[in-house]
This record gives structure tokens, C-alpha cells and sequence, in this order.
């Protein structure tokens, strides 16, 4: 895992993230060479100018961190996201219409997923596995797949449990190769990343990319 840190998408998701927070997130995205950050909406205009000509994807989030948004409003925050210069859309699906049976979680991902697309970016959905039993993760999945994602997303971070190994496990049996795993969540060590990354996850979501790699050593 010498190369851990073109895994890590290092996070600030903070409700009491300021200016100087995101200009140390960029910082040490340029210094560690990590795959991408993720910020706040509000944050994504002065990320991409911090950025500037490196190659750091731009990650952001919409209907965060309950996902129970309206589509159209979803699909707004997603508009601007990219107008603003987010590279990947980190949207909430709507657990609230999936734990009411409704079909409404697929027609509103494909429209994220189309418009995200038509954009050529990157969607990831979070799917809130804490929230979830194994079958309902499952049947996330799939809806997930049929909705033409490109990755499935365990956490926001503020449910009561973050990314879990059988999860990942459980989540990298069904899903397709063409559509990844991101773990986040709780990861705040090598040995938690090495292990959900052998497991299969192909993007780690964590506030802890730092650390992470100086246990690494030589980065």
C-alpha cells in the first residue's frame, strides 16, 4: 500500500470549517499527493482557486448530510456545484423515499446521474450504511447500478457508524467492476484504510489522510 494516498480524498466537512481550513486541506493534498479533497458547497469557488493547475479532484457534496432534499432542489446544488468547479458529486440518496418502498430514489439518482454525466463528472451516492441492513444495502446497490452511477458511497460521516468491513465486503461482491466503492466514515488509521481497501473499496473518504500516511512512513 506504498501508494495509499492516491486512494484518500482528503475531507472538511465540518460545520465549523472557515477560509484557513480549506487553504491547509489544499496544502496538504499538494504535499501528500492525494487523489482529491472534499468541501462544503460553499467552499468548492475558493478550493478550485487554491487548487489551481494540480491534479487534485474536487470533490463536493449535495443534499448533505440527510438526504431527504427535494430532487429539484438536488439537482440545483448540483448545477451550481459544477458551475463552481467541482470535479465529483457526492450526493445523499434519499433514504427517507428508499425506507418508504417508493421507486423515487432511482428516478432521482438517474437524474443526478444524467446531469452529472452530460458534465463529464463523477457521481457517488451515499448510501447511510449505519442506517441499512445488509439486504436493504444490497438493494441499495442495485438501485444504485440501474441509476448508472459511478460509485457507492458508505457514509456522510455523521450517522451513528461510518464504513465497516463487511459492508465493503458485502458491497464489492454485488456491485459491478465499472462501478467503485468509497469508504468513509470513522477511517482514522492505515491498518482501518489498508483493510477496507483490500476489501474493496477504491476511494477512501477521510479527515485523517495525514496521519494516515506518516504511519505509512517515507511519504
Amino acid at each position: 500500500m506504498k501508494n495509499i494516498q492516491r486512494y484518500i480524498e482528503q475531507t472538511v466537512l465540518k460545520p465549523t470549517a472557515v477560509d484557513l481550513d480549506i487553504e491547509r486541506l489544499v496544502s496538504e493534498a499538494k504535499q501528500y499527493h492525494f487523489l482529491g479533497i472534499c468541501v462544503p458547497p460553499f467552499w468548492v469557488k475558493k478550493a478550485k482557486r487554491e487548487i489551481g493547475d494540480e491534479a487534485i479532484q474536487l470533490v463536493t457534496v449535495v443534499g448533505f448530510p440527510l438526504g431527504y432534499n427535494t430532487t429539484e432542489t438536488k439537482i440545483f446544488e448540483t448545477e451550481q456545484a459544477i458551475k463552481n468547479g467541482a470535479d465529483e458529486i457526492d450526493v445523499v440518496w434519499s433514504i427517507t423515499a428508499f425506507k418508504s418502498g417508493m421507486n423515487w430514489p432511482k428516478i432521482e439518482l438517474a437524474k443526478v446521474s444524467s446531469l452529472c454525466h452530460a458534465q463529464e463528472r463523477i457521481l457517488k451516492v451515499i448510501i447511510e450504511t449505519s442506517y441499512l441492513s445488509d439486504a436493504e444495502i444490497l438493494q441499495a446497490c442495485e438501485i444504485c447500478v440501474d441509476a448508472g452511477v459511478d460509485y457507492v458511497k458508505t457514509s456522510t460521516g455523521f450517522a451513528p457508524e461510518g464504513a465497516k468491513l463487511r459492508h465493503i465486503e458485502l458491497m464489492r461482491e454485488y456491485l459491478p467492476s465499472t462501478v467503485g466503492i468509497k469508504a468513509s466514515g470513522g477511517i482514522k488509521n492505515l491498518s482501518q484504510a489498508v483493510e477496507l481497501i483490500k476489501a474493496g473499496a477504491d476511494r477512501i473518504g477521510t479527515s485523517s489522510g495525514v496521519e494516515i500516511c506518516k504511519e505509512l512512513g517515507g511519504i
